[in-house]
Order: structure tokens, then sequence, then C-alpha cells
């Protein structure tokens, strides 16, 4: 009488599951953590090209335009004479200006 537990194993079962590992590991590379890290490196280059007078929205949706730059915040200005400070990892996107008719 044998048991679920007690069969032994395919031929070759044992480097079929280390390929299918493998192709799992490169399907997740390749649809996941690549995108992912041209996406924080596109993002970084933004934040590193922003300038005085740019228009940006930041995480929590707060539109504004750059008054001073420093080296991990900024200083936004969201209506006239009120300001923010900001840091840049929040800023996420520029606005675009509205297309004239």
């Amino acid at each position: 009488m044998t048991t679920f537990l007690q069969t032994q194993p395919a031929a070759g079962g044992g480097y079929s599951m280390f390929i299918m590992l493998g192709l799992m590991i490169l399907v997740l590379w390749f649809f996941m953590w690549r995108p992912e890290s041209k996406r924080r490196k596109q993002m970084a280059e933004f934040r590193a090209g922003l300038k005085k007078g740019d228009k940006i929205v930041t995480a929590g949706g707060i539109h504004g335009t750059v008054k001073e730059i420093h080296d991990t915040t900024l200083l936004i200005e969201v209506d006239s004479n009120v300001t923010l400070r900001v840091d840049k990892t929040m800023v996420v996107a520029e606005t675009q200006p509205a297309p004239a008719k």
C-alpha cells in the first residue's frame, strides 16, 4: 500500500522546478521591475530639471508655481501671497498650459 507521500518524483523533476522559477523571476523583472526603474529615473530627472517659474502639481493635488529651489525642498506659490514649502519628492507632474482656441 503506497500513499501519495511515498511516491517518487518524476525523472528530471528537480531541474524543471528551477527552470520554472528562473522563468518566473525573468517575467517579474521584465514586466514589473524594469518599467518601475525607468519611471523612477524619469521622475528623478524631471525633479532635477525643475526651475523657477515652472507650474507643478504635488502628490496631494496642490497646483502651484515654483518660486525657490533648495536641495531637498521647493517653495511654491499657490495663490497671490500664499507660499508653501514642499519636499521635492512630492512633485509629481508639470502642468501644461491649456491650448488656445
